[in-house]
């Protein structure tokens, strides 16, 4: 350092200073740092494999791949997708084979956003992965079976990042609160429990996003203290009462789906709002709907699920402002929907039998007969082909005999299902009919 330069580490953001240094500094993702867990002993051996890095932002895949860069004997290349092709590759294949040929040095690749190369540019990878000349870590947000390439996969072993859980965002703060050289404890910082769990909260799983929320609540504290107030201040937000995974979470999905199981309309459109106000995933509320069409609506609809389904791959399509719409379609849909769970009831009465039962044989007649042998035996016996008689009914028996009379879907008189009931009952009547 001379006159002219000064030490920027100083002006770094705090997310970036308090990136961890090893793996005793890293939190979260126990699944693979743990004693003994894979990841953690590829690192400690420096064994390590190619990988790729599946998960949401915040999770810490790049202040992995760093770990990995200061713990390993091998020389390290950062290579990020948004700013790098197919001639920066070959650069970078170059220094691999001269820094093994010279050096003696493995190489690790981090390629960042690796989802963001296209197909001929991966492919540029596969020989250099394949020989050896560098070991790749892959960086990615998005479903690898869905933007890495087959043969660069079947490659590679994939490894999923988990959101980081409040704790954990919780004690990344109190870490950046008490460190002196890189973080804020020179501050001395008093901040209220609430304010760290709100925090902690909103930050969605991601750590760069709390640690950003602590600096600038910290910029703008009274009195060295920061209140809930503080902290919504520097969210610049102020969020309904949401304790998102706490009471009012759970409070405010359940009020959701039990106004759309009661057919109102208005008030689970009140109660979506509130929802999607306070932040909530709306990925989270398509899934339940999913469910709902299914559990509440059944067959007195079958368009139901059809509609929760496309809804949720309409939203990721198109995501947010515009996606509350198709929420709010869907959700009208399924509120004003005819309701039955007689579906959902005969699953679950079914593997209750199954679970009281056992495994009962099949009866000779439906088994599949694909030998002489199995023919020999009586498999297959007896079978009657539905499609062979005028009205496509036969009185035969499907279930095991010690439970030949069970019946496990009841339809109702809702929507569709009146129309399922009249058929059931007209297959029985024809059944019996044929028995005579």
């Amino acid at each position: 350092m001379d006159l002219f330069t000064s030490n920027t580490e100083q002006f770094a953001p705090l997310a970036e200073r308090m990136r961890p240094r090893n793996i005793s500094e890293y939190l979260g993702q126990g699944h693979l740092l743990g004693e003994g867990k894979l990841l953690r002993s590829l690192i400690e051996t420096d064994r390590l494999t190619s990988l790729i890095f599946w998960g949401p932002p915040g999770s810490g895949k790049t202040t992995l791949a760093r770990i990995i860069a200061n713990q390993t004997k091998s020389h390290f290349i950062f290579f990020s997708a948004i700013m790098s092709g197919i001639k920066e590759i070959r650069e970078v294949v170059n220094e691999a084979e001269d820094t093994l040929k010279y050096q003696g040095k493995r190489t690790i690749l981090f390629v960042d956003e690796i989802h963001r190369f296209n197909k001929s540019q991966q492919d540029a990878f596969l020989p250099y992965v394949e020989r050896g000349t560098f070991t790749m870590i892959g960086a990615t947000t998005e479903n690898p079976s869905f933007e890495v390439i087959a043969p660069l996969l079947s490659r590679c072993k994939v490894l999923v990042l988990n959101p980081l859980t409040d704790a954990e965002i919780i004690q990344i703060l109190r870490n950046a609160l008490t460190d002196t050289e890189r973080g804020l404890g020179e501050s001395r910082l008093d901040v209220a429990e609430e304010a760290l769990r709100f925090m902690a909260e909103q930050a969605g799983g991601d750590a760069r996003v709390a640690l950003n929320t602590l600096e600038t609540a910290a910029r703008i504290a009274h009195g060295g203290t920061v209140t809930l107030e503080g902290a919504r201040e520097a969210v610049q937000r102020k969020p309904l009462l949401y304790d998102k995974g706490g009471e009012e979470h759970y409070n405010v999905i359940s009020a959701f789906i039990k106004s759309m199981r009661g057919s109102d309309p208005d008030a689970a459109l009140y109660w979506l709002a509130r929802m999607l106000e306070a932040g909530e995933d709306p990925i989270f509320i398509l899934r339940r709907m999913v469910i709902f069409a299914s559990e509440d609506v059944g067959n007195a609809d079958p368009r139901g699920l059809q509609m929760a389904v496309s809804a949720l791959q309409a939203f990721q399509l198109v995501g947010m402002p515009e996606g509350r719409i198709i929420l709010g379609q869907a959700v009208t849909y399924l509120a004003t929907a005819p309701k039955s769970n007689a579906s959902y009831q005969g699953i679950n009465e079914a593997l209750a039998e199954v679970r009281k039962s056992g495994a009962l044989p099949v009866p000779m007649q439906i088994r599949n007969a694909p030998t002489s042998l199995m023919k020999g035996l009586g498999y297959g016996k007896g079978y009657r082909y539905p499609h062979d008689y005028q009205k496509g009914v036969v009185a035969q028996e499907f279930l095991p005999e010690a439970i030949a009379e069970r019946r496990f879907y009841t339809p109702r008189e809702s929507g569709y299902e009146k129309s399922i009931k009249e058929r059931m009952e007209w297959v029985k009547r024809e059944r019996e009919r044929e028995k005579e």
